[in-house]
């Protein structure tokens, strides 16, 4: 009875802090993206509104900032780096692998995310290039996980798979809220969240995520499929293949 008592006067007072902090409704403009040949990437468009307690905007003066990630599925990344030999020739030196990289990552913020929290939440939520946790598979000393994880960052970004982009959130009247995150073209397929936060005076507020789907269609697929399950009649195939154009080509180049 007294574990009851004490549930029935603690409920009001939870859902009243609950209801005191705002809340996030977010939404993007495509769930589902399908790759076809033709395909050459994708304007994604996020938005969504804040939701205060009492449908009123907070009082005092301090700035309401809004950050968006889209995220692809982790994957293991061997990075290589190269060096010269001889001063002629560039060959594979040393290497460091990464058990859990972002495939791809795309910020977008009202202002530049270092403007908004400090380094140490950041780090938390991973909000930032710099913050990202990118999980090394072997203990190198720190100076050379910072060395080949700024190269990773570098090759990523280079490449369109990672994008940063400071002051790309508009927010109107403190409620609406929308920002724009290309797809390129070489992006991998699987399942990609978008998280929406709400910052304010450096802490974050409220959160919410919202899921999105790339995948292969058509003829593509079809490869993928047959690559990924039937391995071994997918290989025979591929050399069949080069072996019946590498003689066609020689036969039109003697014709011809």
């Amino acid at each position: 009875m007294k574990r009851l008592a004490l549930a029935a006067v603690a409920a009001p007072l939870l859902m009243a802090q609950t209801a005191s902090k705002p809340v996030l409704v977010p939404d993007v403009s495509q769930r589902d993206i399908e790759i076809q040949y033709s395909f050459t990437g994708a304007n994604l468009l996020l938005f969504g509104a804040i939701l205060y307690p009492g449908g009123r905007l907070p009082d005092d003066d301090k700035p309401t900032d809004i950050v968006v990630v889209v995220k692809g599925p982790t994957q293991s990344i061997l990075v290589r780096e190269k060096d010269k030999l001889g001063g002629l020739i560039w060959v594979n030196a040393a290497r460091l692998r990464y058990r859990s990289a972002p495939s791809y990552y795309a910020i977008a913020s009202s202002r530049p995310i270092e403007q908004l929290m400090n380094t140490r939440t950041r780090a938390i939520y991973e909000l930032g290039l710099e913050s990202l946790q990118l999980s090394p598979a072997s203990s190198a000393p720190t100076s050379e996980q910072d060395r080949f994880a700024r190269g990773l960052v570098d090759l990523k970004t280079r490449t369109g798979l990672y994008v940063e982009s400071p002051g790309a959130v508009e927010i109107t009247d403190g409620v609406l809220y929308r920002a724009r995150v290309t797809i390129p073209a070489r992006v991998p397929v699987g399942r990609f969240t978008a998280e929406t936060f709400l910052i304010r005076d450096g802490r974050v507020l409220a959160a919410a995520t919202r899921e999105i789907e790339i995948r292969k269609s058509g003829f593509e697929r079809f490869v993928a499929r047959s690559a990924e399950h039937w391995s071994v009649a997918y290989g025979l195939v591929a050399v069949a293949l080069s072996v019946l154009f590498g003689w066609a080509a020689g036969w039109i180049a003697r014709r011809f």
